[in-house]
């Protein structure tokens, strides 16, 4: 079995970002897309067009000052190395509490259509969700989507600039 990490996010945070699960480098390192392959971070800073520094505590501080929140939809499963594909016997992280605690948040982004599909299996219909959220598929940063381009995916995560 394999688990998620708390959220990240205050009673500020607008925008939630959704992954699946975290994969074996994030997990070895407990930080948030540590594979170093992934995009996520790069993404970011070429979202919001700035060096992001180089310490996982400093790059959450600017995720938090751009009220921008990360968590995963799955609280653990069963998964032998990183691949989505890999992934059973998965149970959901508890949304109706973190929307209740961070009722700040306007919107959710998926990180991939696994966590989307996740999402929509196991929460959605099954947990009370706050209303007047928007959701939205985005590209997974992962180094295992390799149907789109970086400039292609660094297109459609452009969204969260106009959110």
């Amino acid at each position: 079995m394999k688990s998620s990490f708390h959220p990240i996010a205050d009673q500020n945070s607008r925008i939630l970002i959704l992954g699946s699960l975290p994969g074996d480098e994030s997990i070895r390192r407990q930080e948030y897309y540590a594979n170093p392959r992934n995009a996520f971070w790069k993404i970011i800073s070429s979202v919001f067009e700035i060096r992001l520094p180089d310490g996982y505590g400093a790059r959450l501080e600017f995720l938090k000052s751009k009220r921008i929140a990360l968590w995963d939809v799955l609280r653990e499963a069963e998964r032998k190395g990183s691949l989505d594909s890999q992934i059973k016997k998965s149970v959901a992280n508890d949304f109706d509490n973190f929307f209740l605690e961070h009722s700040s948040i306007e919107f959710v982004f998926f990180n991939g259509k696994k966590a989307q599909n996740a999402f929509n299996d196991l929460i959605h219909g099954k947990q009370t969700l706050r209303d007047g959220i928007t959701y939205k598929y985005l590209p997974s940063t992962s180094p295992a989507n390799s149907t789109m381009t970086y400039e292609e995916k660094l297109n459609h995560w452009m969204e969260i600039l106009i959110m």
